[in-house]
């Protein structure tokens, strides 16, 4: 008898379209699909094949459901920020291996954070990764009272209970460009900063402590800016703007400094040559040849190990050290940075 005709396109297969395209009863085909003992070599070998003709997939969060867990990690990032999408793609890479599932919810224009983690918790998630979250610390502490919460990348000083906190040490950071900086030659450095954004006030504290470090207090500029390249823009206008122009930029973030870089190219101010420029997150913009960004780098790596892994340790109950885990900075230097000219 020829075997039964692929299910309508646009219907999902199911194990019953299965067992009659194989010419099998429905249970057999759970048998094999659940590799459980009771399907000889060849039955399973018609069954497997059945399935692929017909595009069947088994359901894995269906399976997972009905074993009471979900498997499932949400995680809510900015759709606008070229570091989330990096950090995303390294938490797949130790959820996976380690048998969890990912469901993801962006943070946009018109979506905010609230319901990006109501939706999470509407897909019955387990845990919560949330990255860069701006919620008020009540609110993520609401959140940890439901299920286990990991902030990654920003700091929280105890004030959210139940948050575990993994975050660059971002003051550091700061530091680190400065120093590079100076090294250079640089006197005049101003910083372009976050705004009310995470990790904003350590980055601003520790261009202040670098500055007053190498004895440039003095110099110290600060402009107020924000995540995204019209800031870093509207930053670097009001600069050329100035009676004193600085020969030297930090910027919030990567995002930012693209926002300068564009401002200067416009403005027919060489770089690094008229003025040198730094960002921060070392993400994949940076890396972009016609862009080719000094940064200090953020370890992604140990920052998604670290996230995935404490979330993952408070669902199976396993002791987890106190306190925030805090990943060291590295610079990263490329081609926007030199000697003053």
């Amino acid at each position: 008898m020829p075997p039964t005709p692929a299910v309508p396109h646009g219907k999902r297969p199911t194990l019953a379209d299965v067992a009659a395209r194989a010419g099998v009863s429905t249970a057999l085909v759970s048998i094999v699909m659940r590799d459980a003992k009771g399907a000889g070599a060849a039955t399973r070998e018609r069954v497997l094949r059945a399935a692929q003709e017909i595009g069947y997939r088994p359901d894995a969060r269906a399976r997972l459901l009905r074993s009471h867990r979900s498997h499932l990690l949400g995680v809510q990032f900015g759709l606008q920020h070229p570091f989330h999408s990096d950090l995303l793609e390294g938490i797949y890479a130790v959820a996976e291996p380690a048998g969890y599932q990912i469901a993801l919810s962006a943070v946009a224009a018109g979506r905010g954070e609230q319901r990006a983690t109501d939706t999470l918790l509407a897909d019955r998630c387990e845990a919560l990764i949330l990255l860069g979250p701006q919620a008020p610390a009540a609110r993520l502490a609401e959140l940890a009272a439901q299920l286990p919460v990991v902030s990654v990348a920003r700091r929280l000083r105890g004030s959210a209970p139940g948050v575990e906190v993994v975050r660059t040490a971002d003051d550091e950071g700061a530091r680190q460009a400065v120093d590079h900086l100076v090294a250079l030659g640089h006197r005049d450095i101003a910083h372009i900063d976050g705004g009310r954004a995470p990790g904003a006030a350590d980055r601003r504290r520790g261009y202040r402590t670098a500055m007053s470090r190498h004895g440039l207090a003095d110099r110290v500029r600060v402009l107020p800016g924000g995540l995204t390249e019209e800031d870093g823009a509207a930053g670097a206008r009001a600069l050329l703007e100035a009676t004193s122009r600085p020969t030297a930029v930090l910027a919030f973030n990567d995002r930012s400094a693209t926002g300068v870089l564009d401002t200067l190219l416009r403005a027919r101010v060489p770089v690094p040559g008229g003025i040198s420029v730094i960002g921060f997150d070392d993400s994949h913009l940076a890396r972009l040849a016609h862009i080719n960004l000094t940064t200090v780098g953020q370890d992604i790596p140990r920052l998604t190990e670290l996230a995935v892994g404490r979330a993952i340790a408070r669902l199976e109950g396993e002791k987890m050290p106190d306190g925030e885990a805090v990943v060291a900075p590295r610079l990263v230097v490329r081609g926007t940075t030199a000697e003053p000219g």
